[in-house]
């Protein structure tokens, strides 16, 4: 199986998870920002992840790869979704995304790595999201409401073993915030990205924080 992708992605990340953790064997292929022809070559639109089958089809959709990838070998995904994980994670994403984006547009990602990639990924939020630089401006605002809502998440993780599809749902909103420096993760939270994240084989952007 091929996997396409963007490093930074929280979508990516969520394939990359499943199949990780599931122990599959997959080829990474990272495209470039500013390349539309391949992805709407193999599913009609320029997206990310796209996951090349056995047979040789493609499909997209984050989660219906996850599902896809849960039908091989013993189903890890396949239990109810957990209402709490789930409803953080809705209430969180509008406010991560206003933190992660612009610091995605300056991050070390292999999907960036020349002038016109980069230049094209920054116009593409900037569409999205209105003024990157003013979102990064607000940046200690929003990190005190990340910080009331990542104390929040801990006790729904303090000890945590399991993994469902709500963690592969979660843990890459986790896994996007990362980057943002001066957020803090409670114990139980940051032991649980650092657990999932060698378990799916997919780092974290710790490294990257700014």
């Amino acid at each position: 199986m091929k996997l396409y992708i963007y490093e930074h992605c929280p979508f990516c990340s969520r394939a990359r998870l499943a199949l990780g953790l599931k122990d599959l064997a997959f080829e990474t292929v990272v495209l470039m920002e500013d390349d539309a022809a391949t992805p709407t070559r193999l599913v009609g639109k320029k997206a990310v992840p796209i996951l090349e089958k056995p047979d040789g089809s493609h499909m997209g959709e984050s989660l219906d790869i996850v599902r896809y990838v849960d039908t091989l070998g013993t189903p890890m995904f396949d239990g109810p979704p957990e209402a709490a994980l789930d409803a953080w994670g809705d209430a969180a994403w509008p406010l991560a995304l206003k933190l992660f984006i612009p610091r995605f547009t300056e991050g070390d990602f292999a999907e960036l790595a020349t002038p016109s990639a980069r230049e094209a990924y920054r116009q593409r939020e900037e569409r999205a999201f209105g003024d990157l630089d003013a979102l990064r401006a607000d940046s200690a605002r929003y990190i005190g409401k990340m910080n009331t809502k990542l104390e929040a998440l801990a006790p729904l993780l303090a000890g945590r073993d399991a993994v469902g599809i709500s963690d592969v749902k979660l843990w890459p909103i986790l896994r996007s915030l990362s980057i943002v420096d001066g957020l803090q993760f409670p114990p139980a939270v940051r032991a649980y990205m650092e657990r999932l994240a060698a378990a799916g084989k997919v780092p974290l952007l710790f490294e990257q924080a700014r």
